[in-house]
């Protein structure tokens, strides 16, 4: 059995479903089962698209069952936290250890991560000598670099996301694809940081006025998995009185499919 495992903060849950419902030739779909799947699996059963649900403990057991279906190419999907952004340095290490955890059973590991504060960018060359019958792969723009964050990767690579931060560089501009707008409090670890929440965001509220951040622009990945992205960009717009932007650039899969498909290639068949 084939086995692609996919390692992704949660905020790319619409890419990864994209992907899913694109590649034909899945032929069963993992969900590891933590805190962090409930978003894609009500998505999916949205969808109608089905799949199975197994705990990181129960991962390892799939290399022990390949039985009949030695010739199956399955798709396993891993979602961590969003708020480890906060810790770059934690981010790095809980990304380290689950992919300990999958390579036992897995084929290939793709990361729908970017450097993410400079931590992840050897990633690839650090798993090459740890598990070399597992490839490690990271996203990469069309040059070959990895991308610098999920917007990045959103954007089409480097180029693009220069573009854009010149486009909001007069204020402070917060980047929301629909995910963000629909987690951003877990982005920000609102819940976290106080056991009084409008503390927390009063807290936000007076680092915004430091720091110049006054606006919000809508960046559209052309996916529609996450309902509801207007109101909710205006819900986080007035509860910090913020303006709202319009990205002229738009959001694609390009580097996302482009990165699935080559690691695919790798991949025994």
């Amino acid at each position: 059995m084939t086995v692609m495992s996919i390692l992704s903060c949660k905020v790319l849950e619409d890419e990864i479903l994209w992907i899913l419902e694109n590649d034909p030739s899945i032929d069963e779909v993992i969900v590891v089962e933590n805190e962090n799947c409930g978003g894609i699996r009500g998505k999916m059963e949205n969808c109608g698209f089905s799949h199975k649900l197994l705990s990181l403990d129960e991962v390892p057991e799939l290399s022990q069952n390949d039985g009949n279906e030695s010739e199956n190419y399955t798709v396993l999907v891993c979602l961590l936290e969003l708020g480890l952004h906060s810790r770059p340095d934690h981010l790095k290490s809980k990304v380290y250890e689950t992919i300990e955890k999958l390579a036992s059973c897995s084929s290939g590991v793709l990361l729908f991560y970017g450097l993410c504060g400079n931590v992840l960018g050897n990633i690839e060359e650090d798993f090459a000598s740890r598990v070399p019958a597992c490839p490690v792969r990271i996203l990469r723009d069309n040059a070959g670099r990895v991308v610098d964050d999920c917007i990045g990767a959103t954007l089409g690579g480097s180029e693009q996301y220069l573009k854009v931060l010149k486009s909001v560089s007069d204020v402070g501009t917060y980047l929301f694809t629909p995910m963000y707008s629909a987690a951003w409090k877990e982005l920000f670890n609102i819940d976290k940081l106080h056991k009084d929440p409008e503390k927390a965001l009063n807290m936000m509220r007076m680092t915004h006025e430091m720091t110049g951040y006054g606006r919000v622009a809508k960046l559209h990945t052309g996916l529609s998995y996450t309902e509801n992205f207007d109101a909710k960009i205006r819900d986080f717009a007035d509860i910090f009185n913020f303006e709202v932007m319009e990205l002229e650039l738009e959001g694609n899969q390009e580097i996302f499919y482009k990165c699935y498909r080559e690691l695919k290639t790798e991949l025994p068949n």
